[in-house]
């Protein structure tokens, strides 16, 4: 019996550090959903605008990379099946998100930030947390970290000059995508987070902002 549960903690760890590999590893994830840029030209857009774009995605790429830690993070200490699996799902389509922009900032002759593993353990970690505290806080803690996320891709949306349909394209379907895995956590029975934590995440989020912008 206690062989059994050996191996399957052994198994556990190891489909943890199999999934942190393939979240931070670029390239290598597999979007199940064609990218909403496929069909649109590409524009001829200027050093600097290019130089811009590149970061701004770099910092959703590594948003996205922190939204597979957090899932995974959370799906592992959730208490409810039915919380895991809505975990599992909304994960699988932000991989999506995550090809997505790798892909982008390829075409942009750009690269993912060299920090992604250090967001991503500290997300994992906050994620877990969330799931230890309980189910309903754990949705809430989705939610809130959607809602946020859904808000700063409308600002880049904004700074992404309009003839770069390509980027834009992309980042209209995630926040489609954002605002659904919220109001789905919502839905679930997630509870609000108290404003200490909603703004402790903001700053968070800041952080990782600033330094992945350059790199």
């Amino acid at each position: 019996m206690n062989e059994r549960i050996n191996h399957s903690l052994i198994d556990k760890f190891l489909m943890q550090c199999d999934q942190a590999l393939r979240t931070c590893v670029p390239g290598t994830n597999q979007a199940s959903r064609k990218t909403p840029a496929e069909a649109l030209k590409e524009e001829d857009l200027s050093y600097s605008d290019k130089k811009h774009i590149a970061g701004l995605m770099r910092i959703n790429h590594t948003g996205e990379v922190c939204a597979q830690a957090l899932y995974a993070g959370q799906a592992m200490t959730a208490k409810l099946e039915a919380t895991k699996e809505s975990m599992k799902h909304a994960a699988e389509e932000e991989v999506d998100h995550l090809a997505w922009c790798d892909e982008r900032l390829a075409q942009l002759n750009s690269k993912p930030s060299v920090l992604n593993p250090f967001y991503y353990g500290l997300s994992f970690a906050m994620g877990a947390a969330a799931g230890l505290a309980g189910d309903r806080w754990s949705l809430g803690f989705i939610a809130e970290t959607e809602r946020q996320v859904a808000e700063h891709l409308q600002n880049h949306l904004q700074e992404i000059p309009e003839r770069d349909k390509k980027t834009r394209a992309i980042l209209q379907q995630m926040i489609v995508d954002e605002e659904g895995h919220g109001e789905a956590a919502n839905a679930a029975g997630g509870k609000k987070l108290p404003e200490p934590i909603q703004e402790t995440m903001s700053m968070m989020a800041k952080v990782m902002k600033k330094t992945t912008y350059h790199v």
